[in-house]
């Protein structure tokens, strides 16, 4: 199996999550390892967290199942049970269908790192526990909504 340099590959800053939400991840950075591996049935990406950023609004999918480990530094896991410190080599998982919104925060003065892997399905449903979001997405193309399915500022 051939090396993937991750330095040759490009990182993603941010998230593509619509306004006022995407100003929260700016201190979330993303390398997708995924297709540079030509991987097409799950994606793998490396996140680096700085201090005090979020791996992502607190979710939960329904078709697509999500793995993370701690490869640097000290990552919070916060769900609905609560927080929990995830450690180098601490493992989480989130089993699709399973309605645990949950997400990882960095609550330290480092960058944290982990290495998240998540099945690919041709459509998915998110749902989003702490602010009036759900995300549809087919063939990779997502549409932001209200929880209700009306559009999203910005979403037609």
């Amino acid at each position: 199996m051939p090396k993937i340099d991750l330095s040759a590959l490009p990182v993603r800053v941010g998230s593509g999550y619509p306004a006022p939400y995407a100003a929260m991840m700016g201190n979330r950075r993303q390398i997708s390892i995924g297709p540079a591996a030509g991987l097409t049935q799950f994606g793998v990406n490396l996140v680096t967290l700085g201090p005090g950023g979020f791996s992502s609004l607190r979710h939960w999918h329904e078709n697509q199942d999500e793995f993370l480990m701690v490869t640097q530094g000290i990552c919070t896991l916060i769900d609905d049970h609560g927080e929990t410190e995830l450690r180098v080599g601490d493992c989480a998982a989130f089993p699709a269908g399973d309605a645990n919104g949950h997400h990882l925060t960095n609550k330290t003065d480092s960058d944290a790192v982990f290495l998240v892997v998540g099945t690919h399905t041709p459509t998915e449903t998110g749902h989003y526990s702490d602010v009036d979001l759900h995300v549809t997405s087919k063939n990779g193309v997502h549409r932001f909504t209200r929880r209700d399915g009306s559009a999203h500022e910005g979403e037609e």
